[in-house]
């Protein structure tokens, strides 16, 4: 390879540790090359894709315990929560509308509270980085349109408690949205409760393309009724079909196809395995770092949080590991299907070297 190829090619994930993205499964890349150039958002002229999609939104809901779920296959969990507090608002009785989500939430709400012009209330998280459930009880009232609780948070990976939360969504007459776009791939093979059979959840983002191993962007809206997704809708005139509630309009059918291979590949037992590998090397990262005396909050999902010096976060990113940290300047490692032992293990020497 020249050293101009080297410039252009993409990023292996031989060193990458803090992406929620990962290796594509080889059907899921595959189907995506072929409905490349496909249109889900104009389903009488694309009817091959349009069918996938509807698989697809079908399988994701026996992930997530949903018997007739509603939804599409989205950008990412970015529009996926934008639709939700978009549905939420335009369902809502009056024009002064807030969201009530917890500190924890995804950047995604910020953006869609600025673009829809709501107000966003954001509460504190107790000490275990779970949204506090009284605090989002004080802060929601008559004119909260949606509570949001997230199931596998982006930066320490903790699952909100989600049945709590719709009750505090029921005493205001609020939807109540889960952002389980990380955790959704994993939590179906552990014992929390997070889904549509655990709590009455009106809205969730799932996205095939983090541990779902889908290619990028392959996101997930599901929603339990059908109202939600005709609060959505515009009328497309120019089109074969009438209405279209997606937040995009032509939207490529690689997504949409490489879910649905992704899906049919790994559901259930190739995601228990995943999930059950990753668990292990995010409970072996903690263990020895915890045994080199870091403080290291522990992992309940795939994804590891430590105290690092600044100084050795530093070096580590110039030995070309791809790390991050959180809001808290902790050091987040997200165990991902593409992580292996031995990628930890070099990790590992190399914080041993650098320390």
């Amino acid at each position: 390879m020249t050293r101009a190829e080297a410039r252009r090619a993409p990023q292996d994930f031989d060193r990458v540790l803090s992406s929620m993205c990962t290796d594509p499964h080889p059907a899921a890349r595959e189907a995506a090359q072929r409905f490349l150039a496909t249109n889900p958002g104009d389903p009488e002229t694309y009817p091959t894709v349009t069918e996938l999609e509807r698989e697809a939104v079908g399988m994701l809901g026996d992930v997530v315990e949903l018997d007739d779920p509603h939804g599409y296959v989205a950008a990412g969990g970015t529009e996926a929560n934008l639709q939700a507090v978009r549905a939420a608002r335009n369902l809502a009785d009056g024009d002064d509308v807030n969201v009530v989500a917890p500190e924890s939430a995804h950047f995604s709400f910020q953006k869609a509270a600025d673009v829809l012009d709501v107000e966003l209330r954001l509460a504190p998280t107790d000490d275990d980085h779970r949204a506090d459930v009284d605090a989002a009880a004080d802060l929601a009232d008559d004119d909260t349109a949606v509570v949001v609780g997230v199931a596998g948070t982006t930066e320490y990976g903790r699952v909100d408690p989600i049945p709590a939360l719709a009750d505090v969504a029921a005493d205001v007459d609020a939807s109540l949205h889960v952002d389980a776009a990380w955790g959704g791939f994993v939590l179906p093979f552990t014992d929390h409760d997070w889904n549509f059979a655990d709590a009455p959840v009106d809205t969730m983002t799932i996205d095939p393309h983090k541990v779902g191993q889908a290619p990028v962007p392959a996101g997930g809206f599901l929603a339990r009724d059908p109202e939600t997704l005709d609060a959505l809708a515009i009328a497309t005139p120019y089109l074969e079909s009438d209405t279209q509630p997606t937040l995009g309009g032509t939207r490529s059918g690689a997504g949409v196809a490489g879910a649905h291979a992704a899906l049919e590949a790994l559901w259930p037992a190739g995601y228990r395995e995943t999930y059950e590998r990753s668990q292990a090397n995010a409970d072996y990262l903690a263990a020895e770092l915890s045994a080199r005396g870091y403080d290291v909050v522990e992992p309940e999902l795939p994804l590891v949080a430590a105290d690092l010096p600044d100084g050795e976060f530093r070096a580590l990113r110039d030995r070309g590991w791809r790390i991050s940290r959180t809001a808290s300047n902790a050091l987040r490692v997200v165990c991902m299907p593409h992580v292996t032992r031995e990628m930890l293990d070099a990790f590992l020497a190399d914080i041993d070297a650098v320390a």
